[in-house]
């Protein structure tokens, strides 16, 4: 299984938001979307950070009461580890699990085409284990 086909059942519109918004405004709109991290991105297009709920908790242990002075920039990740729709999901869950990110930017070349969560891969691995212990069970009760 490939990351692509995690990619067809979710919404492709990728959420992003400046470097120059605060870190409170961010917390509102993370809230507002209902997710737990967006891109960052002055233009729409590049990728020049993630920003996650993570951070902001980890901004307001830093900054406490500032966070409406904190910017998006001060807390990013800029050095954003990104997936191809053709990646193997068993290969980007060791990434995910590795380098302890829960949420994946996908980019088919130049072009960021969506994200995806933990929770999205864990939901296909557990699909293809599912499969395959079906597949030995059916296997074992034909070999009778």
């Amino acid at each position: 299984m490939i990351v692509a086909e995690i990619l067809r059942t979710k919404d492709t519109d990728v959420k992003n938001v400046s470097t120059s918004m605060s870190i409170l405004e961010l917390a509102c709109y993370l809230h507002a979307q209902q997710i737990g991290a967006v891109i960052v991105s002055d233009d729409g297009c590049s990728i020049d950070g993630i920003i996650s709920e993570r951070d902001v908790v980890r901004g307001h242990a830093k900054y406490e009461h500032n966070l409406s002075e904190v910017r998006v920039s001060e807390l990013m990740t800029k050095a954003v580890i990104t997936c191809s729709p053709q990646d193997s999901i068993r290969d980007v869950a060791k990434v995910m699990t590795e380098r302890r990110i829960r949420h994946l930017p996908v980019k088919d070349g130049d072009r960021l085409v969506g994200i995806i969560t933990i929770g999205d891969v864990l939901k296909e691995r557990l699909a293809e284990v599912k499969l395959e212990a079906n597949v030995l069970r059916d296997y074992a009760i034909a070999c009778r």
